[in-house]
């Protein structure tokens, strides 16, 4: 439960003065190291930082590249899903079987994978061949 409650705890510092959602992400990488971020927003709404974005941002930052566990809360009536430039950021640095928790505030959770999240992903594997 360490990641949902680092992901709870950033949740509080996101900056959504436009929006009002606020959300937390965390990532484990393989170090075993978590790795926290919240949504930051920008006046030129919808041009903000998803949380999920932070928490990969701060863990290169750090001097890791793979990710092995995402955890992801909102006060929502159902677990938020990240959005779909954050699915592709995340299998960037997780496999396809890494585990997500997504989670509310109010205890409801959904357990999936960066491949479910994100079937069918664009990958180096697209790119051979590309002159």
């Amino acid at each position: 439960m360490a990641l949902l409650d680092a992901a709870r705890e950033v949740r509080e510092r996101a900056y959504a003065p436009y929006s009002g959602f606020k959300v937390g992400a965390a990532v484990r990488g393989a170090s075993g190291r978590i790795y926290h971020g919240c949504n930051v927003e920008n006046v030129a709404y919808p041009e903000g930082t998803c949380a999920e974005a932070g928490a990969i941002a701060l863990m290169v930052a750090s001097g890791e590249t793979d990710l092995i566990e995402v955890a992801v809360i909102a006060d929502s009536s159902g677990p938020v899903p990240p959005c779909g430039g954050c699915r592709q950021k995340l299998a960037e640095f997780g496999r396809a079987d890494t585990p997500v928790l997504l989670a509310t505030l109010g205890g409801a959770t959904l357990a999936t994978t960066i491949g479910e999240l994100l079937p069918g992903r664009f990958d180096i594997s697209h790119l051979s061949g590309t002159e």
